[in-house]
């Protein structure tokens, strides 16, 4: 196809869905699909240290339909500045920048507010070490069977492109894996793992009393009584029922760019003050539909009750959850107006998101302290009706009747299991009944299910760490 039929076929496609979706809508898909790509580039060169090229490749293959437009676009790493700018064919541009200690952040015109990233206090940590410095081998044959499986790529595509993989027994990795570029120190982009992180921040607040989940949530937006969104709870943001139509955020797709949500993340300087400005589409703790927008509300509540500056919540969440689970590689990045990007933009080692996995074994203690109130963890994976996936406040679960459970539970999936997920390949999976924590980052397409090959890692894991006898002086 010549270059110039393939502009004209974007040119359609944008047009066409100007018709069916109006013109507002499709006009944002161009600043959408660049802000997406500069957003990761920029995260994933700079806090990451991957390979620019090989990382734009990947990302796109496991987005089903972005090939349509990914081949017009132009991407610019200047690694003097630290910045990334994206552009598709002049009709879209996005421009993200790097911060030390804050990550990247998309720049939207007005320019982003300036943050002054908190000092390291040089807390201890509180959950003990889960391993040394040296990467463990698998320590049995099963489970170096179980993650040869799960690095090797099928004969044709769609690949699974693993790209690290951590195993722990009863607080101890028992085997980890990573692809070159990367090792245990090296943060990786957790996507909407990141929502769990924020249910965990959301938790400690309630624990100190400063927020409820029952009862009005104190979004400014909302207070006036007569206003139908001053109902919603935060229960309610931290399960996707509060109504807000913004669409939704559950595929990472070419077609979910047009979602009002995209607008929020990669339009907009304050994502959690448009989402609250959104009307709702369905009454509060009605329905279920997953977006993004309940976890950017979420996110500015922890701001608030942090102290109300950009610094008091990065302050908070390392103070409260980070350095006492030993988590020293995390990176929380921040939208243009300072708040927390709580929706999919934390990037953590994998073995750190190993230790918050640990957390929630341990219900939600480390050290003997804790972290979580009691009865949080439990409160997490109760299913959400009518969620068909299986989420619960923050996790998804395989408690309850959903499909999503009841397709996991059929793959081999113990039913106690829960876990943090995020588009494309990412999870952490704890499963309380094996005293397992199982971690796996890749670049792996949403769709078929079983594409990134974590149904076969958790039954292969869980087989070959059931065996009788000890495993390295785990029980």
């Amino acid at each position: 196809m010549t270059r110039r039929r393939k502009i004209l076929l974007l040119a359609a496609f944008i047009a066409c869905a100007g018709l069916a979706l109006g013109a507002v809508r499709a006009q944002d898909m161009p600043k959408v699909a660049t802000g997406f790509v500069a957003d990761i580039l920029c995260a994933e060169t700079f806090v990451s240290g991957l390979d620019t090229r090989r990382n734009f490749s990947e990302t796109n293959d496991a987005m089903p339909g972005t090939s349509l437009i990914t081949w017009a676009m132009d991407y610019q790493v200047d690694r003097v500045r630290k910045d990334v700018t994206v552009t598709l064919f002049g009709i879209g541009r996005s421009h993200a920048v790097y911060r030390e200690g804050l990550g990247c952040t998309l720049e939207q015109g007005a320019g982003v507010t300036v943050v002054e990233p908190p000092a390291d206090g040089g807390q201890p940590a509180l959950l003990p070490e889960i391993a040394g410095p040296a990467i463990v081998p698998p320590q049995r044959p099963e489970l170096a069977a179980a993650l040869d499986r799960a690095f090797t790529e099928p004969a044709q595509p769609p690949y699974r492109r693993t790209r690290a993989i951590v195993v722990m027994k009863a607080g101890r990795i028992i085997a980890e894996r990573y692809v070159d570029g990367i090792g245990p120190e090296t943060p990786l982009l957790g996507f909407s793992m990141t929502k769990s992180v924020i249910s965990a921040l959301i938790g400690v607040l309630v624990r100190q009393g400063k927020l409820r989940l029952d009862g009005p949530a104190p979004v400014v937006a909302w207070k006036d009584p007569d206003d139908p969104r001053h109902a919603i709870t935060v229960d309610q943001l931290l399960r996707h029922t509060a109504g807000l139509a913004l669409g939704s955020s559950l595929q990472a797709s070419l077609g979910s760019a047009f979602e009002p949500v995209n607008r929020m993340k990669f339009v907009e300087t304050d994502m959690a003050a448009y989402a609250a400005s959104i009307r709702l589409e369905t009454a509060p703790g009605t329905a279920w539909n997953y977006h993004d927008g309940n976890f950017m509300v979420l996110s500015q509540l922890i701001r608030n009750a942090a102290g109300g500056k950009p610094a008091d919540a990065l302050r908070f969440a390392r103070r409260e959850l980070f350095s006492p689970l030993g988590m020293r590689h995390v990176v929380l990045q921040l939208d243009g107006s300072g708040t927390i990007e709580g929706s999919t933009e934390m990037l953590a080692s994998a073995r750190d998101w190993a230790r918050f996995g640990q957390l929630y074994l341990n219900d939600g203690v480390a050290g003997g302290k804790r972290i979580l109130p009691e009865g949080w963890v439990s409160y997490t994976a109760t299913p959400t009706p009518n969620a068909w996936v299986g989420i619960g406040a923050g996790f998804w679960t395989n408690q309850g009747d959903s499909f999503g459970a009841k397709i996991r539970v059929e793959h081999g999936w113990p039913r106690d299991a829960f876990f943090a997920k995020g588009t494309i390949g990412q999870y952490t999976i704890v499963i309380p009944s094996e005293k397992l924590v199982i971690v796996r980052m890749g670049r792996s397409p949403n769709a078929p299910p079983q594409a990134d090959g974590v149904f076969d890692l958790v039954r292969d894991v869980i087989a070959a760490t059931r065996e009788k006898g000890k495993l390295a002086g785990v029980d």
